[in-house]
């Protein structure tokens, strides 16, 4: 029986396993104590301790590295059987390409459902819950037999497992450094560019000897190594006390119509914490922000998923085309913690969201380089421009939304965000195969990529410049207009307002992991976004 302290009793030293770790009684963490060779005691930290930054938490940051790069570079490499799955089942490039946008897609939008799961087991049994899940759908689309199997199990079960894997992995992260945050969230990032620049050269040579359906198998098992990664993410918080059980029991309005109101209560509750729609529509430059974006994952990740069928359909080995997407995941590796560092600087302060358009304008016009030829050196050039520019998108995105909403309310935003941008993402894989299919040319594919990015940049650019210069204007005018400012109301200090906890307060602690999941989200930068295609 876990054993809760109050609040107002004098400090004392925890007195059992339970209270030490924050977790119901687990025998292997308390042998792992007692030898040494486990995860550190919490002995030197009383409950409610600052994260050690440090110890431990090396071991978690490893453990991360790893989720990140078997579960977000994951679905770039698809396109490696992107041939073989068109051949096998007869099926056209539009069918086709819609198993890893559905495997982006609920990678993205499972957020939520992702944060119950958090909520009630907790970090560890999410991230091994979802290595179990993500192996499982990948060993069993192995044997399907239609490409309809392969949206269920490739895209939706196995989707869903890098969600349950990944989100929780850096959430604990963020558990267990403070001080060395910026630090650990910059190595982290580079995770998903490690699994992109070591994973094709895996799959290559799966394809070559096993072919699809084994390769498939094999991947399944390799994915189960987030289960092992999830198994050293020990808690370092206690959980929140289970006191919502014996408040919940309270009186309720009698009938129907007192629980039809507490489930609409909840939902709301959800919505607001998750997904911000108020704010969507109250602030003028998150939502411009947040339609920029959705805009630009039209085409931001198509790229990734026609390089190597495109490269492949016109001649080029295999294995130099996979080469490709090594060299992208190398060159993001190589810039991205040098750039997060330089816009760090005072001077990019307020110019976070022009350098931002600019580098995403240069990704989209980058794109029109595979129009010139599809030969190795031309490609290679492509890959250098994209991966140049997509690492400056990468280390600024999530800046220039903190930038754009108070950070109270940035979880909900980038849980909106998610939502809107899994859409496009969705859809834009499709149509791409759509356009394929009509004009038997890839070139118009990376074409219209090339646009659509390069235009979303421009609405960007050219949208903050207007608020920027509106809201100067304004406040150069105010001073000026001669209107009277609005007198000052002056309270006598026996009226002054001052906030009282409640019990509610009290016991709705923002300690809860579900609700430091999308705060987590934000310092991996977008790598999540950028390769989990």
């Amino acid at each position: 029986m876990v054993t809760i302290r109050s609040e107002n009793m004098a400090p004392q030293q925890p007195s059992s396993m339970e209270e030490q770790s924050g977790e119901l009684c687990e025998p292997e963490s308390e042998e792992g104590e007692k030898q040494g060779t486990g995860p550190p005691s919490d002995q030197a930290h009383p409950v409610g301790y600052d994260a050690p930054d440090g110890g431990w938490g090396w071991v978690v940051l490893v453990a991360t590295i790893l989720v990140l790069a078997l579960t977000l570079a994951f679905p770039s490499c698809i396109g490696i059987f992107y041939l073989d799955l068109q051949e096998e089942f007869q099926a056209s490039n539009s069918e086709t390409s819609w198993v890893p946008s559905i495997m982006t897609a609920v990678l993205h939008a499972g957020g939520p459902l992702c944060s119950v799961l958090v909520e009630r087991f907790g970090c560890r049994a999410t991230v091994m819950f979802g290595g179990v899940l993500s192996g499982f759908g990948m060993a069993v689309s192995s044997f399907s037999h239609t490409i309809v199997d392969l949206y269920i199990t490739t895209g939706v079960i196995t989707g869903l497992g890098f969600c349950f894997s990944f989100q929780p992995a850096v959430t604990i992260l963020g558990h267990y450094f403070v001080r060395r945050r910026p630090f650990a969230n910059a190595m982290s990032s580079t995770g998903t560019a490690l699994g992109l620049s070591t994973l094709p050269f895996l799959g290559d040579y799966l394809q070559s000897t096993l072919g699809w359906r084994g390769s498939f198998l094999v991947l399944g098992a390799v994915l189960l190594n987030c289960c092992v990664c999830g198994a050293v993410m020990r808690p370092v918080r206690p959980r929140k006390p289970r006191k919502t059980e014996v408040m919940s029991n309270g009186p309720r309005p009698p009938g129907k119509k007192g629980c039809m109101l507490g489930i609409f209560q909840s939902l709301a509750s959800f919505l607001r914490k998750h997904m911000a729609f108020d704010l969507f529509c109250s602030n003028l430059r998150f939502r411009v922000f947040s339609l920029g974006i959705t805009w630009m994952m039209l085409g931001f990740v198509v790229p990734l998923i026609y390089l190597v069928p495109y490269a492949s359909a016109h001649k080029m080995d295999p294995s130099r085309a996979a080469l490709l997407l090594s060299i992208l995941g190398f060159v993001n590796i190589i810039v991205r913690p040098p750039a997060g560092v330089l816009f760090s600087l005072p001077w990019f302060k307020g110019r976070h969201i022009y350098v931002f358009s600019a580098a995403l304008l240069i990704n989209g016009l980058s794109n029109s380089i595979c129009c010139i030829s599809a030969s190795f050196p031309v490609l290679l050039m492509y890959v250098l421009a994209y991966g140049l520019s997509m690492s400056v998108v990468g280390s600024l995105m999530f800046t220039v939304l903190m930038d754009t909403v108070e950070m109270s309310r940035f979880p909900s935003a980038l849980g909106l965000l998610s939502i809107m941008e899994s859409v496009t993402l969705l859809i834009g894989p499709p149509l791409a195969g759509i356009l394929v299919d009509r004009t038997d040319q890839y070139t118009y594919v990376f074409l219209a990529c090339s646009i659509s990015v390069a235009l979303s940049a421009l609405f960007l650019m050219v949208s903050f410049y207007w608020l920027d210069s509106r809201d100067a204007a304004q406040k150069n005018s105010s001073p000026a207009s001669g209107s009277p400012a609005k007198p000052a109301v002056n309270l006598p200090m026996d009226c002054q307002y001052s906030s009282v906890p409640t019990d509610g307060d009290k016991t709705n602690k923002p300690s809860s992991e579900a609700e430091k999941i999308t705060n987590a989200f934000a310092n991996i930068l977008v790598s999540h976004h950028r390769f989990a295609l």
